[in-house]
C-alpha cells in the first residue's frame, strides 16, 4: 500500500515553502505519513519563524523594498532619472497603446469608473512624459519608474493581480537601440547577479519583444522603436525600453519558488509564512 500526502497536507506544506520533491514521496500507511508530515510541518514552521527573528533583529528591509531600491540606485547612477506617475489610467491612453476592448488584456483591467482603470502597465504614462521632455531636453533622455500595476486573474506562482513593474526607456538611442535594449537589460540583471537567456517573443502591445528568462522564468521584457505605436505619441526616434517584474526578481534572488512569498501580502512578511 503506497500512500501519498493528502491535498490538505500538500497545501499546508506548500504554504510553508516545502520543496517538490518533498511532496511527491509516498509512505507505507497513513500512520507514517502522518507523522512524517508532523516532522516537516514543524521544521519549515521553525524555518519561518526564523526568518522572521532575523528580519526583526537585523532591521533590514523585505527583499523587494531592498531590491527595487537597489535597481533605483542603478540606474540614477547610469543616468536615468526617476519619474512617479499616477496609477489612475485613462481610458484613452489604452487605446493609443492600440489595446482593443476584446483583448485579453483589456479583460484583464480592473476598471475604477467608465472611464478610469488601475494601471495595468507603465508604458502608457513613460510614453506621456517622453511626448513633452523631448521638446525640452537634449538625448539621450532616461526615465525610469518602480510602481504598481494590476491585472485581474494574474494567480499562480509567478503571477500576482498587483505586482511591482520597474520600466526604463531611452529615447535617442546613439547607435542601434537593439543593442542599447541588450546594455539595458544586461545592466538591470547584473545588479542582481541574475543570469539570464535573451529570448524573442511575440507580443500583443509591440509584435515581439526580447525578453530576458532566468531558470525558465521570464523577469524582463523589452521592446524598440520607431514602432507604429509610436505616431499616437508624436514620438519619431529610436528608443529602447525595457520592463523588468520586481517580484520574479526578488524570488529568485532569494530562492523562493513562489512570487507570493515576496510581494506584498498579509500572509507573508519577507518570505516567512505568518500563520505559523
Amino acid at each position: 500500500m503506497n500512500v501519498t500526502f493528502s491535498r490538505t497536507q500538500k497545501q499546508r506544506l506548500l504554504e510553508l515553502d516545502a520543496k517538490p520533491e518533498a511532496l511527491a514521496r509516498s509512505f507505507a500507511s497513513e500512520t507514517v505519513r502522518d507523522a512524517c508530515f508532523d516532522e516537516q510541518a514543524k521544521e519549515l514552521s521553525e524555518k519561518n519563524l526564523n526568518i522572521l527573528t532575523r528580519l526583526r533583529a537585523s532591521l533590514r528591509r523585505p527583499a523587494l523594498i531592498r531590491m527595487t531600491a537597489q535597481a533605483a540606485e542603478a540606474l540614477l547612477q547610469a543616468g536615468f532619472v526617476e519619474v512617479t506617475t499616477p496609477v489612475f489610467l485613462a481610458r484613452g491612453l489604452l487605446k493609443k497603446m492600440n489595446i482593443a476592448e476584446d483583448d485579453l488584456l483589456w479583460k484583464q483591467i480592473f476598471w475604477i469608473d467608465e472611464n478610469r482603470c488601475l494601471r495595468p502597465m507603465l508604458a502608457p504614462n513613460l510614453y506621456f512624459l517622453l511626448g513633452h521632455l523631448q521638446r525640452l531636453w537634449p538625448r539621450p533622455i532616461r526615465l525610469f519608474e518602480i510602481g504598481s500595476c494590476w491585472r485581474k486573474g494574474s494567480k499562480g506562482s509567478h503571477h500576482m493581480e498587483e505586482f511591482t513593474m520597474l520600466n526604463l526607456v531611452e529615447l535617442g538611442c546613439p547607435g542601434k537601440p537593439q543593442k542599447r535594449l541588450a546594455e539595458m537589460t544586461d545592466l538591470v540583471m547584473s545588479t542582481f547577479g541574475l543570469s539570464y537567456d535573451l529570448v524573442n517573443e511575440p507580443s500583443q502591445v509591440y509584435g515581439f519583444t526580447m525578453d530576458a528568462v532566468c531558470d525558465g522564468v521570464e523577469v524582463a521584457s523589452g521592446a524598440t522603436g520607431p514602432h507604429p505605436l509610436d505616431d499616437n505619441w508624436n514620438i519619431s526616434e529610436s528608443w529602447a525600453g525595457l520592463g523588468v517584474g520586481m517580484e520574479r526578481v526578488a524570488m529568485l534572488v532569494t530562492g523562493n519558488g513562489n512570487v507570493h512569498r515576496v510581494g506584498r501580502s498579509l500572509i507573508y512578511l519577507d518570505g516567512a509564512r505568518l500563520n505559523i
